[in-house]
């Protein structure tokens, strides 16, 4: 692989704080990728799309959730972001 371009499978990890706890999320670079490209799409940060997905996930890991939105081909059609 080229110096730059993350391998496949590696996970990058970011923190946030979310309903006043900071957590930190491990995520492939791809949905990233996806996720900061529809929060720019809703003219959201980053931080307050991650917190929309988190309130509506019902108990479900939040990384999972985050994956479970991976609907991107649909402009991130996912049931847990409301407009």
């Amino acid at each position: 692989m080229s110096a730059g371009i993350p391998k496949p499978g590696r996970l990058k990890k970011r923190s946030f704080s979310i309903a006043g706890h900071r957590t930190s999320i491990a995520l492939e670079p791809e949905f990233w990728t996806a996720l900061e490209t529809e929060a720019r799409g809703k003219a959201l940060a980053l931080a307050a799309l991650v917190a929309r997905i988190d309130a509506g996930r019902a108990g479900r890991n939040l990384a999972s959730a985050l994956r479970g939105c991976d609907d991107f081909a649909d402009s991130l059609n996912c049931p847990l972001i409301r407009n």
